[in-house]
């Protein structure tokens, strides 16, 4: 049986990650339409992911993260895609920052790695910019 390549699409965005206090409301600027947001909220703190230009100064953020997009008929009971893909960057030295929807996932890296996942990625995923 041959598997079919799996297929990432580039994000264009800079995202920056946030960090907030647990007790933390939502702020109205992480509210406004995107084409990446992903809002977190656990026991422990608040999350928010978006593109960097829409963070106002003087928020806790971890800035110039790019996306990678799974692409496709990815169900949120696919098992072993987070792991396919962590795997090898992970062993070229590439941390991650994974945000998983119900219907699909997103692997993100930091700008400065971006070319150098995009080369081991493509070795076994279409990579679309």
């Amino acid at each position: 049986m041959i598997t079919p390549k799996l297929i990432l699409s580039v994000l264009p965005d800079k995202l920056g990650i946030c960090h907030f206090d647990k007790n933390s409301p939502i702020p109205d600027w992480a509210l406004e339409k995107t084409n990446f947001t992903s809002i977190t909220r656990t026991m422990d703190e608040l999350s928010i992911t978006l593109p960097q230009e829409k963070i106002p100064g003087g928020v806790l953020t971890e800035g110039d993260w790019r996306a990678f997009k799974l692409e496709g008929d990815v169900a949120i009971t696919s098992v072993g895609i987070i792991a396919a893909l962590a795997k090898p960057l992970a062993e070229a030295g590439i941390s991650i920052f994974n945000v998983s929807t119900y219907e699909t996932n997103y692997i993100l890296v930091e700008e400065k790695n971006l070319a150098k996942a995009s080369e081991v990625l493509s070795k076994f995923c279409e990579i679309k910019a």
